[in-house]
């Protein structure tokens, strides 16, 4: 049911100033994108569409729309902060669906930032899903591409840890180890000190993992030498090739601690089979709740991967750390 008083109809030449307007209050303009020149690619473009949502003549919502005969691409999406919630992301998403059913469109494909957990959130409830693509870009109007800019000059780094969690055990398919490599999975008990520095440096090092280099031994020692926590390990082709630590001593419930693959091996599809067997592994002890995080240093699949999996996000953190790079940590 729509939300009340809620009205929808296509963009009109009068709107722009009060569609700009709503785009600055929802937080939807980059400095890289010039909202006058977007909107006239809209409205040049035969198969695009802005719509507007009204309650009364109050502008409360807008989403753009557009396809390339087989797909169609969501941009501009928003509604007034204080009216979110309310039902209107869902009604003008409802909206611009039936318009592409119309178009003869079979699918709907839309783009969110991995850092942006209240957007993921609710395209997730709505019933959209990660498709594991990889999007690349290139201007071709001269100007370099943006990114995220996480070192600073006083030698910090700045990311945005994502925690996620699954409160029941997820229906996963069974994912066999990928055809052509021998590979075993052994419960390491009590692994030396140096062996798992060995697995936490090679498959972490590129990531930035610092939290276990920066401990002294002992400490490392009574951390994975408790009851609680158990790690393994991924061999392939008769090699350490990655992963998984479940830390149980919170239980109820269970944190993935650690998962990951050595460089040399990731592509080659071992990804999906650890973390599957893993989370297998973690409910088979029935806990309430299996919790991870991940943050923007960390491999740019990690978060989809995780959410594929049947992980959820529900909370986000901005941290400041030192880069382990500058002070010894991790030998660049």
């Amino acid at each position: 049911m729509n939300p009340v008083g809620l009205s929808i109809r296509a963009f009109e030449p009068d709107d722009r100033k009060a569609l700009i307007a709503l785009w600055m209050d929802c937080g939807l303009i980059r400095e890289w994108n010039d909202p006058n020149q977007d909107i006239e690619l809209f409205l040049a473009t035969q198969s695009a569409e802005i719509f507007l949502a009204h309650q009364g003549k109050r502008l409360v919502g807008c989403c753009a729309i557009g396809h390339d005969g087989h797909r169609g691409w969501v941009y501009y999406l928003g509604v007034l902060p204080e009216l979110r919630g309310a039902g209107i992301g869902q009604t003008l998403m409802g909206h611009v669906e039936d318009w592409l059913r119309d178009q003869g469109i079979p699918k709907l494909q839309l783009l969110v930032r991995p850092d942006n957990i209240g957007v993921l959130t609710f395209y997730a409830r709505i019933g959209y899903q990660p498709n594991g693509c990889q999007i690349m870009q290139r201007w071709l109007d001269g100007r370099e591409a943006p990114g995220i800019e996480t070192t600073r000059d006083d030698g910090k780094l700045e990311t945005v840890i994502t925690y996620l969690e699954m409160t029941e055990r997820p229906l996963l398919r069974h994912v066999p180890p990928p055809f052509g490599l021998k590979t075993a999975l052994l419960h390491a008990e009590q692994p030396t000190v140096a062996f798992y520095r060995f697995l936490y440096d090679k498959v972490g090092g590129p990531w930035l993992w610092f939290e276990r280099r920066a401990m002294d031994d002992e400490t490392l020692t009574k951390i994975i030498h408790d009851k609680g926590v158990e790690i393994y390990v991924l061999y392939a082709n008769g090699v350490p090739a990655g992963f998984a630590e479940l830390d149980r001593r919170q239980e109820p419930e269970i944190e993935l601690t650690y998962f990951g693959l050595m460089p040399e091996f990731i592509g080659k599809g071992l990804g999906k089979y650890l973390l599957t067997w893993a989370i297998e592994r973690a409910w088979s002890y029935e806990p309430t709740r299996l919790w991870v995080n991940t943050n923007q240093l960390d491999h740019h699949q990690a978060l989809a991967v995780y959410q594929k999996c049947g992980f959820s996000p529900y909370k986000q953190e901005h941290k400041v750390i030192d880069d382990p790079r500058l002070n010894g940590l991790i030998e660049v």
